[in-house]
């Protein structure tokens, strides 16, 4: 069976697969530098839930603020779930868990 290649009869099928592997390698570091997070910015949000857990505490209701927190608690706990499944151990799933959960402030701060 032929294969019909855009190049015609000249075509390399290892020359187009390296293309697709070259090209797949350059979309996937373009996405893992759109979702760089540093670990300052993780702190940044989790001063911005204290701060808002704190406000909302005193403004609000008391159960209010600690739903909140609660709330970024579950998400910490399930990212260092799923990082340790990943197989990431010790303070590498601790800092991926807690990059995961507060890294949200990359997109709030200039």
């Amino acid at each position: 069976m032929d294969q019909q290649w855009p190049e015609g009869s000249n075509a390399d099928p290892d020359a187009a697969r390296d293309r697709y592997n070259a090209d797949m390698r350059a979309s996937r570091a373009a996405i893992r530098e759109l979702f760089r997070i540093e670990l300052p910015i993780a702190h940044v949000g989790l001063a911005l839930v204290v701060v808002v857990s704190v406000v909302i505490s005193v403004i609000g209701s008391q159960k209010t603020g600690l739903i909140i927190v609660g709330v970024f608690a579950a998400l910490f706990v399930i990212a260092l779930a799923v990082a340790f499944l990943s197989g990431r151990r010790g303070w590498g799933a601790v800092r991926a868990a807690y990059k995961f959960t507060f890294g949200w402030a990359n997109w709030i701060t200039p």
